[in-house]
């Protein structure tokens, strides 16, 4: 483009063109320098477009001027030849690389200066350095390039580093020069704020000494040597109230837990002082938490009277895994009060050093954090840097300079502060919350400190890190040396300071006097607010509730998801979908799977329940069978009829996650624990995956309830069915969710028809009882034709628990029954029509857990005592529900013999041959019916020279008796 050739259309090009002609004028094309030149002698003054300053700094500077510094000119090269240019290469590098050189460890460790930042390195005369310039973020003022230089370590190389040069928005980073340039970083504290913060320290360091004095060799993971963090906290929240924040979600780990257990949630040390005497095992026996994991809520009332509810999530040892339920939880609250602008409820998440830069949730959640369904408008990230992981270095732990280093893949600031500096502390609080209420992104603030005592405090550190724990052992507290600095300023006396020390230990030995009276109970936790009407404990004491509706209702709603905006041209073939759709409404055609899902969001949702399902590829649906969001065929925009169903409905969401279990799991459960009266759902892409997540899944899905009286109704959909497609697409590990079910924790269904999934997903909401649903969900079955189901099923049904059999039962005696679940149930029952096996029953246990022993008794009352009972399953033996089974039932079922027929033990789930799959699936259905088998099987072994086939016939060596 010539320069003649200006319009609206390439202003923010020649914006920014002419920012790097001020910068640097031979760096732009001769064309462009000669009409800027004439640009700037006429007698307009500012242009149009350039720099936001007044035109006579710009056309008739004082002195040069050298702000912007955003060109890259490097040294030596001919455009590097002028002071003003290798001035702004100067000013460039202290923007980018001023953090190298920052005074951050409170040990006093020393990094080498980078060349770039020394003025050697530009070949700076003394007369050049003398020279006066105009500095754009301090209004254009002029000073000498020396005073420059210096108050460009003030701000970039104190005790505060700042990496932000990475982010592309130029007005990001303008905005943040703006905050710190001119203060040279420095917050400038009121005497109130600064007793507020040595009262604040005072509490996090007594606290600690007295945890050590009290509890000899009891495990705090104590706070010591990073008590930085109780001030930071305070400052935080009190920032947040001023912004409109009024719900704060916390996670972390268990350093430092205790401390802000005690001195920012409020907990009262009583309480944390019975939990460490543990003279209450009665309580407890087979439940309950280890006190350094546990969460708390509180009312926090700031300074100047507003209030702010505070949660602290509980969390087990698996330090950074928290974090995704946090933000869950923080985005339900956002829904819940209409917060679409995110200004109301905020996630703050501390880490530490080792964990943030070694565990892949970390790098999970950063990414979710600007995507359309996970966002939660800007996360604190607070980072305790020991600068040790147990007894690891950095140099060992990672492969970066910063523990941060990962937060880079995003487009925000990551601020490095020595925590033994307060007052840079505040200021990083200031400009981290002004950011993100600003920006609407998450912001780091890494603060540098060290661990006083070893990773428990019977640990010995000096083992491994003998010079570091030297010098830590030199180091007077955080709190006496801010104490010498205010003494120094004359901001505080050594009387008002031994004063706020001396009340918070009478404080402290008062609670822990209480805390040892004999009649002192730790208080119980009810459930409260949106969970007061909700249940947990065993479903024996939960009724059953009506989960049918109108079959007009029904039809309605269905017919309602057919219809598109007069507008929207589908794909061709999801219009034929639309019209067998249409014909199911109007009762012409059976419904399959997806419309029955497809009615019971649409029933929940016109019922005022939310529905909301995350998972990878949902939307469409791993097998194409949901299609909940369609696409014009011409223009790419997208509908979704789920959303358009009546005016009062309530929300639904069909998201597409990116391609995480661990985080997008954790996410939904943490929104489920924040929403009990909808449906929430994380959907794997196939259930075989969902063992990436088995931390979510062992930690806190299964567990939360028992340790930490939290509930939750997620449900989990995991696509599972032996089909041919290979070990890892085969099975979602059902044994696993049944090993670990126990006390009624959770909900284990394999449901067979359309009819069963629609009661099941309704009954999950409906019913007051909230445990996770865990539902082996179908894939050949989505399109089989016997999978179908009615209206009128819908409308007059409910789940049950167990399905029973016609046949084989008073008319007919039966020669065997046939227990099983899920998908074999149909290649069953197709060989008893085939071979006229009427007298073989067919039982369907659809839900395995808890599981329904009265009811499956009932179903067996009705056949033959003499009849034995066989459990067929397609997974290996190892596997699937058997030895669940076996483990409940023993060698009999209600006094009748309990049999197996199956796969033999394997270490892999499934063959990846489907050839293979087709034989051993039609091995295991003849077996089941006692039919004689012939064929050499996986499992054969050979025996003086010959083969022995596993399967012999009729009488399996694979049936236990």
């Amino acid at each position: 483009m010539s320069a003649p050739e200006l319009s609206s259309l390439n202003l923010p090009f020649v914006e920014g063109l002419y920012e790097q002609y001020l910068n640097s004028p031979t760096s732009v094309p001769a064309e462009w320098q000669d009409f800027f030149v004439e640009m700037e002698k006429s007698e307009e003054g500012r242009p149009g477009f350039g720099p936001r300053f007044p035109a006579s700094s710009i056309f008739n500077p004082p002195a040069p001027f050298i702000g912007a510094g955003e060109t890259d000119v490097l040294p030596g090269s001919a455009q590097a030849t002028s002071v003003k240019d290798r001035a702004i290469q100067l000013i460039r590098a202290y923007r980018f690389r001023g953090h190298a050189i920052a005074n951050l460890d409170p040990l006093g460790s020393t990094r080498p200066l980078p060349p770039e930042l020394d003025p050697a390195f530009y070949n700076f005369t003394e007369e050049e350095m003398n020279r006066q310039f105009a500095y754009e973020t301090l209004g254009h003022q002029s000073l000498p390039l020396r005073e420059i230089v210096q108050r460009l370590r003030n701000t970039y190389s104190r005790t505060i580093g700042v990496e932000y040069m990475h982010i592309d928005d130029i007005h990001i980073r303008r905005w943040l020069q703006e905050r710190m340039e001119p203060t040279q970083n420095r917050a400038e504290l009121s005497r109130p704020e600064q007793i507020r913060i040595l009262t604040r320290l005072t509490d996090a360091v007594i606290f600690e000494e007295f945890i050590r004095k009290k509890f000899i060799g009891a495990k705090s993971f104590s706070l010591e040597g990073s008590e930085s963090l109780i001030p930071l906290l305070d400052l935080v929240i009190e920032k947040a109230a001023e912004q409109g924040v009024t719900e704060i979600v916390l996670g972390m780990a268990h350093r430092g837990r205790l401390n802000v257990l005690a001195n920012i949630m409020g907990k009262h040390p009583k309480q944390i002082f019975r939990e460490f005497a543990d003279v209450e095992p009665e309580r407890y026996r087979g439940s309950g938490d280890v006190k350094y994991h546990l969460g708390y809520s509180t009312e926090w009332k700031t300074g100047t009277g507003k209030q702010v509810h505070l949660s602290l999530c509980f969390n087990p040892s698996h330090l950074e895994f928290v974090n995704p339920l946090v933000l869950g939880r923080t985005r339900a609250n956002q829904d819940r009060t209409t917060d679409g602008f995110r200004t109301k409820n905020m996630a703050l998440l501390i880490h530490g050093d080792a964990s943030f830069a070694g565990q892949g949730v970390v790098q999970e959640i950063l990414n979710m954090s600007e995507l359309r369904g996970y966002r939660v408008g800007g996360t604190l990230h607070v980072i305790v840097n020991n600068q040790i992981g147990f007894t690891t270095s950095p140099g060992e732990d990672r492969s970066t300079e910063y523990c941060t280093d990962v937060a880079k893949m995003l487009q925000i600031p990551i601020f490095h502060v020595n925590g033994e500096d307060p007052e840079a502390v505040a200021q990083v609080v200031r400009l981290s919350m002004e950011f993100r209420e600003t920006f609407k992104k998450d912001v780091i603030i890494d603060v540098y400190g060290y661990r006083r005592l070893g990773h428990n405090e019977s640990d010995e550190p000096s083992f491994t890190h003998p010079v570091m724990y030297r010098a830590i052992e030199q180091r007077k507290s955080v709190r006496q040396g801010y104490l010498d600095h205010l003494l120094t300023l004359g901001g505080v006396s050594r009387e008002e300071a031994d004063q706020i020390a001396q009340i918070r230990r009478e404080h402290l030995e008062n609670a822990l006097s209480e805390s040892r009276q004999a009649n002192y109970r730790l208080p119980a936790e009810p459930m409260h607010g949106i969970w007061s009407q909700h249940t947990g404990g065993p479903e024996e004491k939960t009724p059953d509730v009506p989960t049918g509706t109108e079959v007009a209702r029904l039809s309605q709603l269905l017919e309602a998801q057919t219809k598109l905006p007069a507008d929207f041209k589908p794909h061709p073939k999801i219009k034929k979908l639309l019209e067998t759709r249409l014909a199911m409404a109007r009762g012409k055609q059976p419904l399959d799977w997806a419309a029955a899902e497809a009615l019971a969001f649409a029933t929940l949702a016109t019922d005022g329940y939310r529905v909301r399902l995350s998972g990878q590829d949902s939307v469409r649906g791993t097998f194409s069978h949901r299609h909940a969001g369609l696409y014009d065929y011409e223009d790419g925009r997208v509908h979704i009829p789920l959303q358009h169903l009546t005016e009062n409905q309530a929300p639904v969401e069909i998201l597409n996650s990116p391609l995480s279990e661990v985080g997008v799991l954790g996410f939904e459960l943490g929104y489920s624990m924040e929403w009990p009266d909808g449906l929430v759902i994380w959907e794997a892409q196939f259930g075989d995956f969902c063992n990436v997540a088995q931390v979510i899944i062992d930690q806190f899905l299964v567990s939360a309830e028992k340790k930490w009286r939290r509930f939750s109704g997620l449900t989990l959909l995991l696509p599972h069915g032996f089909e041919g497609q290979g070990p890892e697409h085969s099975s979602a590990r059902l044994e696993r969710f049944l090993m670990v079910a126990g006390e009624d924790n959770i909900q284990v269904v394999y449901p067979t028809t359309p009819t069963q999934f629609f009661h099941l997903l309704r009954r999950q909401v409906l019913r007051k009882w909230r445990k996770p649903l865990v539902i082996m969900s179908p894939k050949s079955l989505l399109r089989h034709p016997k999978v179908v189901a009615s209206l009128d099923e819908m409308a007059n049904g409910t789940f049950q628990r167990v399905i029973p059999d016609h046949m084989g039962s008073d008319n007919a005696p039966a020669e065997r029954i046939l227990l099983c679940s899920g998908k074999i149930y149909y290649e069953l029952e197709q060989r008893r029509q085939e071979s006229g096996r009427e007298n073989v029953a067919l039982l369907r246990i659809e839900q395995l857990y808890p599981f329904p022993d009265q009811i499956l008794k009932d179903a067996l009352a009705h056949y033959n005592s003499d009849a034995p009972v066989i459990w067929v399953q397609e997974e290996p033996e190892n596997m699937g529900a058997w030895r669940f089974l076996r483990a409940k039932f023993g060698e009999s079922l209600f006094g009748r013999p309990l049999n197996y027929v199956g796969r033999p033990t394997s270490a892999s789930p499934a063959t990846g041959s489907a050839s293979s799959h087709k034989q051993e699936q039609e091995q295991l259905i003849s077996e089941a019916f006692g039919e004689e088998i012939k064929t050499r099987t996986r499992g054969a072994t050979k025996e003086n020279g010959e083969y022995v086939d596993r399967i012999e016939g009729p009488r399996s060596r694979r049936i236990h008796q």
